[in-house]
């Protein structure tokens, strides 16, 4: 709701479904889905929590239209693109959403079955395949490759442990805290047993705005890193005709 609008007025505007669904995204965006309920929602809207019983059953309900909501707001593919720039762009539009509402992924992993918006949006990566002239073949194995990347999620191995805080840059130096002997000695025995995990640990740095759904090194690079692989082998396979039913 604009600004300039009253706050009195926005709470005399009817109650409907779409109008729940969007305050409970905005909600969600601002304060965290941990933190959403109806009641506080119904705050929110201005209205008794009842109400909000007549447009959503329950909460797993709002939770759901939430996902149909965000994955609904999903740019579409634009026609005329080849099937790889396609493919690439919708998944790519998938993750750049997950990033702006950071409680998505976590519920769209917690749903058992896929809202009518994830099930149009897989359509429609399904058919950029087949338009770009993959067999329904390489089309199944192409989508059990990307797995949950093609919603824009990944599965980090382990979560990555919290930033140790704010780094130093040259206006404001941060002092470094005094070493703790016994971490300190936790790390060499860490180095020592096992050198090369140790040694990419301490080589590599994400860019922790843009993880999706976790602590993890799911940054943008490390995604697109992984989807260019299985994008240039899916174009690789097509062009050789690859079929999974045994060669005679």
């Amino acid at each position: 709701m604009p600004a300039d609008v009253p706050a009195e007025e926005s709470r005399r505007t009817p109650l409907s479904r779409d109008r729940v669904l969007r305050a409970a995204v905005a909600f969600a965006d601002g304060a965290g889905i941990e933190a959403l309920s109806m009641r506080r929602l119904a705050q929110e809207l201005g209205v008794v929590p009842m109400a909000l019983y007549k447009h959503v059953a329950n909460k797993e309900e709002l939770l759901d239209g939430m996902v149909e909501a965000v994955v609904a707001g999903l740019d579409p593919h634009v026609s005329g693109a080849d099937w790889k720039s396609a493919v690439r762009r919708r998944i790519l539009g998938a993750r750049d959403a997950l990033v702006r509402h950071a409680w998505a992924a976590q519920v769209i992993r917690s749903r058992t079955s896929p809202t009518p918006a994830v099930l149009a949006y897989l359509d429609s990566v399904i058919g950029m395949f087949r338009a770009g002239g993959f067999s329904l073949d390489l089309t199944h194995h192409a989508m059990h490759a990307l797995g949950s990347r093609v919603l824009g999620l990944t599965e980090e191995l382990f979560d990555a442990p919290p930033s140790p805080g704010p780094r130093a840059t040259a206006t404001a130096p941060v002092s470094a805290p005094a070493a703790d002997p016994a971490q300190t000695a936790a790390r060499e025995a860490m180095a020592l047993r096992y050198p090369h995990v140790t040694e990419l640990a301490g080589a590599v740095a994400h860019d922790r705005s843009s993880v999706v759904g976790g602590r993890g090194c799911d940054d943008r690079f490390e995604f697109e890193f992984a989807l260019d692989l299985l994008l240039d082998g899916f174009e690789r396979l097509h062009g050789q005709g690859w079929t999974s039913a045994p060669r005679p």
